[in-house]
């Protein structure tokens, strides 16, 4: 038996444990410790002390007998990769201190976290609009709050955390996110309760109309600020789980390995939104104001549902998980060897600046930051990876957002049943072909390279597929807006007619009925109706008759009509939908593929650093504009504003050809953008001479490392060399 006593700098000794390869019958006895054995006092062969670090190999023997490395661990020196909190470290809980259990811990708190920001919160959007007299770009500013709280602190988080206790990081970061769930559901609690415009009856014709003009104007729209809170807390609690959560896993499971527990992981965050939504629309069915009894149906357009009930269970749930991430170790149990065998694939600069990140003690100081900011600016991949990133990071973030609006307008569907139909669109194209993206890396062994032009392959099909929105659907016929009356129609908004001029119908009141000539009413009033009968419909709507517009249209004795948005009749809702899933589809398959070749692209003790810039440019250039140019766009699409007392409000409905158009523009531009980018990383990224792109050896039988010679010791190499 040969025994060699290593020293080495302080950088690597905080991570290298025993490597234990003693003799036995098979030539080699490898030893691995469970967590719950390694309590502090480790046992040693050979009275070697915790003190010191040994590597034990066998001498040649000549019968070419290999050790079967796959089971060679890393004996802990001390409790510093135990599970626990503070001093409270007890044998049981050490059973979940492997991988696995660290990426369920994760899983819940990415599922949580999408669920909560681009679930409830894109869901509830109308809702909120309505409740609080919102516009759509003050909804996009919401939305884009997470991503300017993300910027604000993604530096920070990403170049200190990289290098510090990531789990505490991460924990610390989900209790934030609590608080600004918290803080989000907080307008419901101290505004006054949700009150109906219109009484019963102030919406026929003949009724003595108030004029709310009178009363004070209202302030709920200043709401905005405390919604943008809340988007904040949860930006900046969200930040480390992106970043320093992805870079844990990467760092405690093989490389081989790492796009799986990512693409897992990712898959988990985007299952969450979809919950979102289906969870969004069932409580969207509920009365916001759970104790109060209301005439009101969820397809009244007046219906606000109970939006805020989601943000308190998540906020639950988040201050829950975050508990067992906090007991988590700086690193897992024999994590080092799949650091130091790591063959690197890092992207190769002409003038050799990129091997600064090999310096053990590289981007431990605050003097280091500027210098490996610009070792990342000066990589022309990593730089294109994060272009491609940010221009599909818009679609998703604005379609995510206005998504269900979109489907509710073109289809003339409920909130709630927008937001359910997105969410079934989201489960398996979004969460499904997240894993499966990981999943192809992994199964073809694919390299940086490979990875690349996967990516461009996903976002041509992608780009061909967003084609679908040319296809529109009419706009069901309003009278007054869309339509005439019975009288001529000049193509400009004129809610007052010769049907209903003596009626004096005030705007304030929007409550649409669906009359019998299947023309929609800006309201009973405006229809010239007069009578209200509850016992002709038999699914509880409100009927009215004696309509003196609808009995113009048909040339009757009479009209009727519903308490309810006419329906669609639009043949093309199969199709779209078929071609949104290839859209979705293609565009979350290259995430986890993206992510893997920017994680690959760069040094190894850059890979936190690079995911915080990285997340950055995505979110300056894509998450944050995104919400709030959709929101514009939609905006100028509207063709009925809200109108209270001369000041506009929120948009009642919206041409659909318009915003068909302005959303194939919009993605045209942003898909063919994303092309070219990943076309360019393709073309300017140069792998390591040692690392060929076509190899199918493992990590460990290459026996290179990204970390420098002085990093990995000279005895750990002649160990393994001699074993091989």
């Amino acid at each position: 038996m040969r025994e060699n006593t290593l020293s080495t700098d302080a950088s690597f000794s905080s991570k290298q444990g025993l490597l234990d390869i003693g003799e036995g019958s098979d030539g080699f006895s490898l030893v691995t410790p469970s967590p719950v054995e390694a309590d502090g006092s480790c046992k040693f062969s050979d009275g070697v002390s915790a003190g010191s670090v040994d590597i034990l190999s066998s001498e040649t023997t000549g019968d070419n007998t290999s050790p079967d490395f796959n089971k060679i661990g890393l004996v802990p020196q001390k409790t510093d990769d135990l599970c626990g909190w503070g001093g409270f470290r007890p044998k049981f809980i050490q059973w979940f201190n492997t991988p696995k259990w660290v990426l369920f811990f994760l899983c819940v708190a990415s599922f949580l976290q999408g669920m909560i920001v681009n679930g409830f919160i894109n869901t509830v959007i109308t809702s909120i609009e309505r409740r609080f007299d919102l516009r759509s770009y003050h909804s996009g500013l919401i939305a884009s709050s997470y991503d300017i709280a993300a910027c604000v602190c993604l530096t920070f988080v990403s170049y200190f955390g990289g290098t510090g206790h990531k789990p505490k990081w991460l924990g610390w970061g989900v209790l934030v996110m609590a608080v600004g769930s918290l803080v989000f559901a907080l307008p419901h609690f101290v505004t006054d309760s949700y009150k109906v415009s219109s009484p019963e009856h102030t919406d026929l014709c003949f009724d003595v109309q108030n004029d709310t003009c009178n009363q004070s104007p209202s302030s709920l729209s200043n709401y905005r600020y405390m919604f943008m809170l809340g988007q904040f807390l949860h930006g900046f609690g969200a930040t480390p789980l992106y970043t320093l959560g992805v870079t844990y896993l990467d760092e405690n499971v093989k490389s081989n390995y790492a796009p799986v527990y990512i693409g897992i992981f990712y898959a988990a965050a985007i299952v969450g939104p979809a919950a979102g939504y289906l969870l969004g629309g069932v409580f969207l069915n509920i009365y916001s104001e759970i104790n109060e009894v209301t005439e009101l149906t969820p397809e009244d357009p007046l219906w606000v549902g109970a939006w805020w009930i989601g943000f308190l269970g998540g906020a639950a749930a988040s201050m829950l998980v975050s508990i067992p991430i906090l007991g988590y170790p700086r690193q897992l149990p024999g994590s080092q060897r799949y650091v130091a065998m790591r063959v690197s694939e890092a992207h190769q600069m002409k003038d050799g600046s990129h091997h600064e990140a090999l310096d053990p003690q590289f981007g431990k100081t605050i003097k280091d930051l500027p210098r490996s900011v610009l070792l990342l600016l000066k990589n022309p991949t990593f730089i294109f990876l994060c272009f491609a990133g940010a221009t599909e990071a818009t679609l998703i973030a604005g379609m995510s957002t206005f998504g269900p609006k979109f489907l509710e307008s073109q289809f003339n569907l409920s909130a709630s049943e927008a937001a359910t139909m997105f969410g079934y669109l989201l489960v398996p194209a979004g969460g499904g072909c997240t894993f499966l993206g990981g999943y192809i890396v992994k199964k073809l062994k694919l390299r940086c390279g490979g990875i690349i032009k996967f990516c461009l392959f996903c976002v041509i099909v992608s780009l061909i597929a967003i084609f679908i929105f040319m296809i529109h659907c009419p706009n069901v016929p309003a009278a007054g807006v869309t339509a005439s009356y019975f009288d001529s129609f000049n193509q400009t908004i004129k809610l007052t007619s010769s049907c209903n001029s003596d009626c004096n119908c005030i705007r304030e009141f929007y409550n649409p009925v669906c009359g019998e000539d299947k023309v929609m009413y800006y309201s009973p009033c405006h229809a010239g109706c007069n009578i209200i009968n509850k016992t002709l419909s038999g699914n509880g709507k409100k009927v009215y008759s004696n309509c003196s517009c609808i009995v113009a249209n048909l040339s009757s004795d009479y009209g009727t009509a519903y308490s309810e948005k006419c329906a669609s009749s639009c043949p093309y809702m199969s199709l779209f939908l078929i071609a949104l899933f290839v859209v979705i589809s293609f565009t979350f398959l290259c995430s986890i593929p993206a992510l893997t070749a920017t994680l690959r692209c760069v040094p190894d003790s850059q890979r936190s650093f690079s995911l915080g810039i990285q997340w950055i440019l995505v979110r300056t250039l894509g998450s944050i504009p995104g919400p709030i140019a959709f929101g514009s766009f939609i905006d100028i699409s509207c063709l009925l504003w809200q109108e209270q007392c001369g000041v506009q409000g929120s948009c009642y409905l919206y041409e659909n050809k318009a915003m068909s158009q302005y959303t194939l523009i919009v993605g045209l531009i942003y898909k063919a953008l994303g092309t070219l980018f990943f076309f360019l990383a393709m073309v300017v990224y140069t792998p390591p001479a040692e690392s060929p792109q076509n190899s199918s050896e493992t990590n460990l039988k290459n026996g290179k490392s990204d970390l420098p010679v002085k990093d990995v010791p000279q005895e750990l190499h002649q160990s393994v060399n001699t074993a091989l």
